[in-house]
């Protein structure tokens, strides 16, 4: 049964206009244990609207029309019993499916291609497999990395063993066509990491690799590795970073200009406390840095953070987001996080973890927090131009924070911030608004009664430039909200 309420009077403040939010649309809703199954928004293909659910009962995707009316449900009977991990890549007119299956001691990558109507156009092609320890699999194989613009699709495994990195890829087209592999390979003087990779338009591949330092794991060296399409050498560029020490970095594309942004955080000490943002400019023309910045937190913005600690007020911060912005610069992201494990249960576990979870009274309780939001805005030159905070606390036991942290809406003229804000006894959903001069505005989204359901912010994708799709769970049911601003 599809439910639709309409929501009064919430303006949002987005390029300057105001607009009015208009309705929340709901599916119908399906048996689902979240303890066990699986979920994602896959997005629109064709006229409709796809997402994904699995469970004792099966793989399935489920098509929804723009009423959000169920118009299909497609059975994924290829799938193998043990599944590992899934990704959709939703194109206008057919779905990349790529998924891990467990088999003896192996786990093996595959990619399927699904037509507008679900169904599959060839047999699931087997990409790339790595062996299991003798526990099995207990780490992420496979990552996936897709350019802006869907065209290019790689599918690498990392292995990161002391002061040695090797790489294996798989190129693919968006036909599942591919194009061949790469082996590349690369060496520090320590033990290396690396972060989050992008894939420009062009099939090149960047990944960010430096050499964790200290009880923090902070980086002392910090390198951008360039892995040219279809390459089995990586080409490095060194971040200067002056004797600090750099967490928390994310990369962000801008095919457009054929730049490579980087932000993160830095510190002046091994283990000290975030002491500003680290700032990337890479032309990915002529494969160097035309920027590198390291930009210091004033004193007005520490005090800004409310902590009584203004040395470590930005220590649980992660970087989650950057916007690059048409003129040059960007608006970087971040999230207050922290995971706390305590050794008894204080108590009531979280308005969620109760009904969904309900901790085990065992010897360690794993507690997650996520709290306010920080946005800082930079201009081409690296210059601060403005920072704002986004209110919110959220608390939970032993449930991942499935219920906690945001989606994003970005309409191009301003930002959104959909998310439950809640402690231990009560919960609402509410939406903040970012404008282009950092100005927020911040409503309590009131979607009906108490017999509405539970949204899953997190795990929403935005399926248009002012419509979103958001998972939502009645106790042993999921459906999908799809909310609309108009």
């Amino acid at each position: 049964m599809k439910k639709t309420i309409f929501i009064i009077g919430l303006l949002l403040s987005m390029a300057g206009n105001y607009v009015l939010a208009q309705e929340v649309k709901y599916s119908s809703f399906d048996k689902f244990d979240l303890r066990t199954g699986d979920f994602s928004v896959v997005g629109k293909v064709g006229d409709k609207i796809y997402v994904y659910r699995a469970g004792n009962e099966g793989y399935f995707l489920d098509a929804y029309d723009d009423t959000m009316q169920k118009a299909a449900t497609v059975l994924l009977d290829f799938f193998p019993k043990k599944l590992y991990e899934t990704r959709f890549i939703n194109y206008p007119d057919k779905i990349v499916i790529l998924y891990q299956s467990v088999e003896s001691n192996k786990v093996i990558q595959y990619a399927a291609l699904l037509d507008a109507q679900g169904r599959l156009q060839k047999n699931p092609m087997k990409l790339i497999e790595f062996k299991t320890g003798i526990f099995g699999p207990n780490k992420n194989y496979f990552t996936t990395t897709i350019s802006d613009d869907k065209s290019q699709i790689l599918i690498t495994g990392i292995e990161a063993k002391s002061n040695n990195l090797q790489l294996s890829g798989v190129w693919l087209d968006e036909h599942l066509t591919i194009a061949g592999r790469s082996v590349a390979r690369f060496a520090a003087d320590n033990t290396i990491a690396y972060g989050e990779a992008v894939l420009d338009d062009k099939g090149n591949f960047y990944l960010p690799v430096f050499t964790p330092y200290g009880s923090k794991n902070y980086a002392d060296q910090y390198w951008l590795l360039r892995l040219p399409k279809l390459s089995n050498k990586f080409s490095v560029t060194p971040f200067a970073l002056s004797g600090k020490y750099v967490a928390n970095s994310f990369l962000k594309m801008d095919n457009a200009n054929n730049r490579l942004y980087i932000g993160g955080f830095y510190s002046d000490k091994k283990n000290g406390g975030f002491d500003g943002v680290m700032y990337g400019n890479y032309s990915t023309i002529d494969t160097f840095f035309t920027q590198q910045k390291l930009l210091s937190f004033n004193e007005k913005l520490r005090i800004a953070t409310g902590e009584r600690s203004r040395k470590r007020a930005f220590d649980n911060f992660q970087v989650r987001q950057m916007i690059v912005k048409k003129e040059g610069g960007f608006v970087l992201l971040a999230e207050d996080v922290s995971i706390v494990y305590r050794q008894s249960n204080p108590g009531w576990g979280g308005y969620y973890s109760y009904y969904y979870y309900t901790p085990m009274m065992s010897q360690t309780i794993k507690e997650y927090y996520y709290d306010d939001i920080l946005a800082l805005s930079y201009d081409a030159e690296g210059q601060n131009e403005w920072y704002s905070f986004i209110r919110k606390s959220q608390y939970s036991q032993e449930d991942g924070g499935v219920f906690s942290s945001y989606a994003l809406l970005n309409t191009g003229g301003a930002l959104g911030f959909l998310f439950n804000d809640f402690n231990t006894r009560r919960s609402q959903i509410q939406l903040a608004t970012l404008d282009g001069s950092g100005k927020t505005e911040m409503r309590s989204l009131a979607a009906g009664t108490s017999s509405d359901p539970d949204w899953l912010p997190r795990s929403a994708k935005q399926t248009g430039i002012r419509e979103i799709i958001v998972p939502c769970l009645k106790r042993k049911q999921i459906g999908f909200a799809k909310l609309v601003f108009h």
